[in-house]
């Protein structure tokens, strides 16, 4: 039987850390919040967002607050991100993924509607099987919409040999919820010191999550 990878988007296919950090810092400061360093960030971050919101601020941020952040953090990004590219040999990966016999899909908490034509732009659409993106409000948590995802993929896909590669705990504790694998990156949003805990794999190329996921032995 043929493996499958889902793979996320934002921190691990699309390199845009630098755009995440300018537009968090857009969003700190629509409610008077210093900026943080890279460092900083990738050792803070977590999902649910607003949680990160409520440890920066000591509580939870109002529904006012709440959207100003969103709309800071999402009018930065889309500025910023503009001039971001893939990770370094992606499109390698996918290619040899593919001709190896295996499966992929793609999976993002970015919205579904942007996300769709940003991967259609990299020429990547016809990599994965199916690309869902977030269709309901941000901030959420990947559990539910992986779920939806791989029940979408039906019998071409089964849980026990799919494998999500992502950059966040999140990625993991989703997959692990739908009886799947994973492998965390270190070269999006968590430092490794934050992803070990969760006891899945994490490595620090994606070359790496792709021999894993060929092996299904982990």
């Amino acid at each position: 039987m043929r493996n499958h990878i889902v793979w996320d988007w934002n921190g691990t296919l699309f390199h845009d850390m630098e755009a995440v950090l300018g537009a968090s810092n857009a969003a700190f400061a629509a409610i008077g919040v210093g900026p943080m360093t890279m460092q900083e960030y990738r050792e803070q971050y977590e999902i649910p967002i607003p949680r990160f919101y409520e440890r920066l601020l000591g509580r939870m941020p109002s529904r006012a607050e709440w959207l100003r952040l969103d709309d800071a953090f999402h009018d930065r990004y889309r500025e910023l991100s503009a001039v971001c590219g893939l990770t370094e040999g992606v499109r390698e990966l996918l290619s040899d993924w593919q001709e190896a016999g295996h499966s992929q899909s793609l999976l993002s908490m970015y919205a579904h509607d942007k996300l769709v034509p940003l991967v259609d732009a990299f020429g990547l659409t016809g990599s994965f099987l199916r690309v869902d993106g977030r269709s309901g409000p941000s901030g959420g948590q990947k559990g539910e919409q992986l779920a939806r995802h791989l029940a979408a993929l039906g019998e071409r896909v089964d849980p026990a040999r799919t494998v999500l590669i992502g950059d966040a705990a999140d990625d993991a504790l989703a997959a692990i919820g739908a009886g799947a694998h994973a492998v965390l990156y270190t070269g999006g949003s968590h430092t490794r010191e934050k992803l070990e805990p969760v006891g899945v794999p994490v490595v620090d190329t994606l070359a790496e999550a792709v021999e894993l996921a060929g092996r299904l032995t982990f």
